[in-house]
């Protein structure tokens, strides 16, 4: 067996998940030791971890701007989100005549583009929140006329601090003798390729899982080629509010995208080089309520966990005075 394969073998049992509990590249040449067959130079180990960092497929990655290595997160096996197929398909299960494979390959560009939209957000300052226990295989097609794919939270009155948000105590004291919240939320639906059979469906979609937060916006991952197509958007747009956003991303230039665990645990440097592989395009801006509609909200919070715990979020940051991402519970 080859050094490589050897090591790829080897280090998921060894490495530390977390960047912050890195292991020095010395520590780490004498643990590999202790299981590698064959007699290999220290030069040689070294070398092959530099290599291996590099390749988003390999387990082991590099801390960046500092030393020692942590375990790569692995990609979640595309089948395991079965309800991200229900959701961007529309619940058309039938369209993929029971080919495991095609099913496989149309999902992981899903969870792709899911998590390549999540790191946009975050990356332009927006704190992404998912829903997925209301979208699993099991849930009723109405939910997909509910629930959004996810939420983006924006918060007004904030100092960036690292990767949390110093909120103003001041501004919180004046919103909250108001009764307005310091934040806006808007629902976000995401779809892989727009088309003229559909683009009504998906659009009514998301204006329907809109209904109880202050905006939504229909995410693209591919672009709009098609001129009528655009103008049609833009006029359902400007009638309803939806925003449309298109992110430049073809079916191939999704399927060269590295996995999903990936995206989301990328480094600073790899994140702005997916981010370079983008064409983000407005086709058209959503139009933001004032206030939440509490009605359709209090219609659905009392019987989902999900909308209980995005509160319970948002409540948290708010007495904390600091926001921190939402890290769901695995």
């Amino acid at each position: 067996m080859s050094l490589r394969q050897q090591l790829t073998d080897i280090l998921p049992t060894i490495l530390p998940s977390s960047p912050k509990e890195a292991t020095k590249g010395t520590e780490l040449i004498r643990l590999v030791r202790l299981r590698l067959e064959g007699d290999y130079s220290d030069a040689s180990l070294r070398y092959h971890f530099s290599i291996m960092s590099c390749d988003p497929a390999s387990p082991i990655a590099k801390v960046e701007k500092g030393q020692g290595y942590y375990r790569r997160a692995a990609p979640v096996p595309a089948l395991s989100g079965a309800q991200d197929l229900l959701s961007m398909t529309q619940g058309r299960l039938d369209d993929f005549a029971g080919d495991v494979g095609a099913v496989d390959h149309i999902l992981q560009r899903i969870r792709k583009f899911r998590a390549a939209a999540t790191r946009y957000c975050e990356v332009n300052g927006r704190f992404p929140y998912p829903f997925r226990d209301a979208l699993t295989r099991d849930s009723p097609l109405g939910n997909l006329w509910k629930f959004p794919d996810m939420v983006v939270v924006d918060w007004e009155g904030g100092e960036p601090a690292d990767q949390l948000l110093n909120l103003d105590p001041e501004t919180l004291a004046l919103k909250s003798g108001l009764g307005i919240p310091p934040y806006r939320i808007q629902s976000v639906t995401l779809r892989l390729v727009p088309n003229l059979e559909l683009f009504r469906e998906e659009f009514f979609q998301a204006l329907s899982v809109s209904s109880w937060c202050q905006g939504g916006e229909l995410f693209y991952a591919g672009p709009i080629e098609d001129e009528a197509l655009a103008d049609a958007l833009r006029q359902l747009s400007n009638r309803f509010g939806i925003g449309i956003t298109t992110f430049g991303l073809t079916a191939e230039m999704l399927d060269e995208l590295p996995g999903p665990e990936h995206i989301l645990t990328a480094q600073p440097r790899e994140t702005e080089a997916l981010m370079e592989r983008f064409d983000v395009r407005r086709i058209a801006s959503p139009r933001l309520k004032d206030h939440l509609d509490w009605a359709s909200l209090d219609a659905i919070r009392s019987d989902n966990e999900e909308v209980r715990r995005l509160f319970n979020w948002l409540t948290e940051c708010i007495e904390t005075e600091q926001v921190r991402p939402f890290e769901r519970e695995r």
